[in-house]
Formats: structure tokens, C-alpha cells, sequence
């Protein structure tokens, strides 16, 4: 399993979520994710201490690291600036503005009804309908990650960096990375 991210910034309590750039979604049912592991129909959550990797908007390709207990002194150095307990996110520069201007709802979801996924930390799944507690609109997404004192970089293409974040001790996250432009090494 993968090392669970280190805390942040205004953390706040254990909680489950759903992100979606969508205002009013009444109930989550399960559907057969594209990326999961699995072809079971689930519904998705992140808990509150991977919350920040959804920061942003939902096609914003992304690349997240931080250090687990395998990471390397030299890898804290090379891409953590020496902080062990930093955790940075970087996406590439044609995005920043549509994180700048991006408005995105958390729904708040009931944890009796999830389960651990046991292969990522952070991620819990259902096999039944959800209905969330709460809505919460969250905008600001550059000063969101600031307040958590969450370093988000932006790079002109991803690729060069997340081909050496992959092959490092780090423990990572790449999302909608099929959106990020050509110009792998």
C-alpha cells in the first residue's frame, strides 16, 4: 500500500469525500471506474488527509509527491527541498489559470458506508448508493494550497518530471496525466 500522505495545514477531522466541478449531485451510485483496478461498480471517496490531491479541476492533469518511510535521504533533498514532511503538487503551466478561476463542490459522505481500498491510502469504496451529508463550494484552489502550506509548481509539460518522480523512493499520485501535453523524455 502506498504511504499515506503527511498531514496539513488546517487539516481538519477524518471525513470522507467526493469532489465534482458538478453543484448538485443528489446521491453517488456505484459505476465501473475506467482507471480502477477493478471492474466492480463502486463509489469512490478520498479521505480528508488525501483531500488536497483533488484540489483542482477535475480534467487538470497532475502530479503529487511526498516522502514515505522508504524515501531516500538524497530524494528529500533532490525534489522535496530538504523537508521531509513537504508535500508538492505540480501541474503544468497552460492550467494554472483554470485552477485560479475553478470552483469545485466537496460532498461529505458517510463512513459506515465505505471501506478502505487496501491497495491506496486514502481512497474508500462503496458498493451501495450514497447519499452525501453536506456540500461544501470550495474556490480559491492556489490559496487553498497555500493555506495548507501545500507547494503547487507548475512545469511546461509533466512528463520529464513525472518519469523521475516514478522511478524515486517518493510515494506519488498522477492524475488525468492522458491530459497533460506530449514531450516525455
Amino acid at each position: 500500500m502506498r504511504a499515506p500522505a503527511p498531514p496539513y495545514a488546517g487539516e481538519g477531522p477524518h471525513a470522507l469525500w467526493h469532489v465534482s466541478e458538478d453543484p448538485a449531485i443528489p446521491r453517488f451510485a456505484p459505476h465501473r471506474a475506467k482507471t480502477a483496478a477493478t471492474d466492480e461498480p463502486l463509489v469512490w471517496a478520498i479521505d480528508t488527509r488525501h483531500l488536497p490531491l483533488y484540489w483542482f479541476p477535475r480534467d487538470c492533469p497532475r502530479c503529487t509527491f511526498w516522502a514515505g518511510p522508504r524515501t531516500t535521504a538524497a530524494d528529500v533533498r533532490r525534489f522535496l527541498g530538504g523537508r521531509r514532511e513537504r508535500r508538492v503538487h505540480v501541474i503544468e503551466e497552460r492550467w494554472l489559470d483554470r485552477v485560479r478561476e475553478a470552483r469545485i463542490y466537496l460532498y461529505r459522505l458517510p463512513a459506515e458506508s465505505f471501506t478502505e481500498d487496501p491497495e491506496i491510502a486514502g481512497y474508500w469504496v462503496s458498493r451501495g448508493v450514497v447519499d452525501p451529508l453536506e456540500r461544501v463550494a470550495v474556490d480559491d484552489l492556489v490559496g487553498r494550497h497555500a493555506a495548507a502550506e501545500i507547494t503547487l509548481d507548475t512545469v511546461p509539460t509533466l512528463w520529464p518530471l513525472w518519469d523521475e518522480v516514478v522511478v524515486s523512493t517518493l510515494e506519488f499520485s498522477g492524475m488525468r496525466l492522458r491530459n497533460a501535453l506530449p514531450g516525455r523524455s
